[in-house]
């Protein structure tokens, strides 16, 4: 036997190198506290076999604390001053234009974009802030704010086929205001529909990446977190029992995976008890800084003369700057600065009942790094935990407390790996891009902000 004859023979003697996938579930406002609770008192059996032999890890996401950043600083490992998406809403560069920020407003690759340049396929399920949905080597089905299926389906092809599956694109809100009874229903629906949809294209996609999305948890927390704390609540039972459904999917999502396939799970922010909404724009009125063209104003569109500061949705105030915006009022430089200081130190003292509502301002350079921050809040407001940050504009009291009974937190997320050899850390939702681009083999950009853990 020849040299060639005998490398070919030991070429067909090798076993086949299997592809490293990783598999990540998103759980959205689902915070560490309560799996940690749910593992330990039985509710999520799986879950608790998982987060034996993994790393389970309270994480810290962005802020503002909101889907539409937080999910795109998961998928891209950057930063809102890098990204480009700094809230739900946002202003229209040199106006007060308010705009929704969609897939189109992402100024850098996403993780899938970054896989695909190496031949990697994807299957993404219901991210937030992915709508329309954009080509990509694999298949995505957009998350909130998507409106239209068929725009958030890509490829087109897939639509006949989430059609005959009945997918749903989100829970109905307004169903929460007219019956919980109703409302839970409809939670259990779109969940179930949600499941079969990620459990079929698992098995029938070919893919390095599979993400799958349940956004249920947030609108269940949103309105009915009083149900979980109050287990003498009507709804408690119905609250416990959406979670026990959650477990079996993640049950079987692991069943599915073999031994060369990571197991991720992660939030994009946590949760707790609201007890009062805090309204940033009625305090800057009433101590001076804010004044609107009409006693009832819709939104910051309609700001008065003299002006010097503004906030949009949750917890972002702007300051009204000179050469930036139409009837700017406040000099850049020594007197921005004077501003900001006085407006952080004043929006310390909001209180109730003894409580003080908020635990720290950033200057927007403690929070943002990057070619967009001139696009960045000026000041961003951290609260404390029973106080929800608000950018309405017509309120006539300082506080109130409507529908929601829980709300966002920024620093009990969650995070799991199904190892045990990650840095010992709290991590940051930046980090998980990184580590899924490590855990592939593919070169961590250099621009990315998050760490591979």
């Amino acid at each position: 036997m020849g040299i060639l004859d005998r490398l070919r023979s030991l070429g067909k003697s090798q076993p086949e190198v299997k592809e490293k996938k990783v598999v990540l579930l998103g759980l959205d406002g689902t915070p560490y506290a309560l799996l940690k609770q749910f593992c330990a008192d039985g509710t999520m059996p799986n879950l608790a076999k998982i987060a034996a032999n993994s790393s389970l890890r309270q994480m810290d996401v962005s802020i503002p604390e909101v889907s539409s950043t937080s999910w795109t600083c998961f998928y891209t490992g950057m930063n809102p001053a890098q990204h480009g998406i700094f809230g739900f809403l946002d202003l229209q560069p040199n106006s007060y234009k308010i705009y929704f920020p969609n897939s189109k407003s992402v100024k850098v690759p996403a993780l899938w974009d970054v896989l695909g340049n190496y031949g990697k396929r994807s299957v993404v399920i219901n991210v937030p802030e992915t709508y329309p949905a954009k080509p990509l080597n694999g298949v995505l089905i957009s998350g909130f704010v998507a409106t239209d299926l068929k725009k958030a389906t890509y490829p087109p092809e897939l639509y006949p086929t989430l059609m005959e599956l009945q997918y749903r694109l989100d829970p109905d809100a307004q169903k929460a205001r007219e019956s919980k009874d109703v409302f839970l229903a409809d939670i259990y629906d779109v969940f179930e529909k949600r499941r079969k949809t990620i459990l079929q294209l698992f098995d029938q996609e070919k893919w390095s990446l599979f993400i799958g999305t349940v956004t249920e948890t947030d609108r269940l927390h949103h309105f009915m977190w009083d149900a979980l704390v109050n287990p003498n609540h009507p709804y408690h039972s119905g609250f416990i029992e959406f979670y026990r459904r959650v477990d079996k999917l993640i049950g079987e999502v692991y069943d599915r995976l073999d031994n060369n396939t990571t197991f991720m799970m992660c939030s994009d922010h946590g949760f707790t008890s609201l007890d009062q909404q805090v309204y940033l724009n009625y305090w800057l009125k009433q101590n001076g800084y804010l004044n609107f063209t009409s006693e009832q104003p819709k939104s910051v569109e309609e700001i008065g003369p003299g002006s010097r500061a503004f906030a949009l949705d949750p917890t972002r105030i702007y300051i009204n700057l000179k050469g930036k915006y139409p009837q700017g009022t406040v000099e850049p430089g020594a007197e921005y600065e004077r501003l900001r200081a006085e407006l952080a130190a004043g929006l310390k003292e909001i209180s109730s009942n003894g409580k003080t509502a908020i635990k720290k301002v950033f200057m927007k350079e403690d929070v943002f790094q990057g070619p967009l921050m001139d696009q960045a809040p000026d000041l961003i407001v951290l609260s404390n935990y029973g106080f929800d940050m608000k950018g309405a504009t017509n309120k006539q009291t300082l506080m109130d407390k409507e529908i929601f009974t829980g709300m966002h937190t920024q620093d009990d997320a969650h995070f799991l790996i199904n190892r045990k050899d990650i840095k010992d850390k709290k991590p940051h939702i930046c980090d998980i891009a990184p580590t899924i681009m490590k855990e592939l083999g593919v070169a961590i950009p250099s621009e990315i902000t998050g760490v591979a853990l």
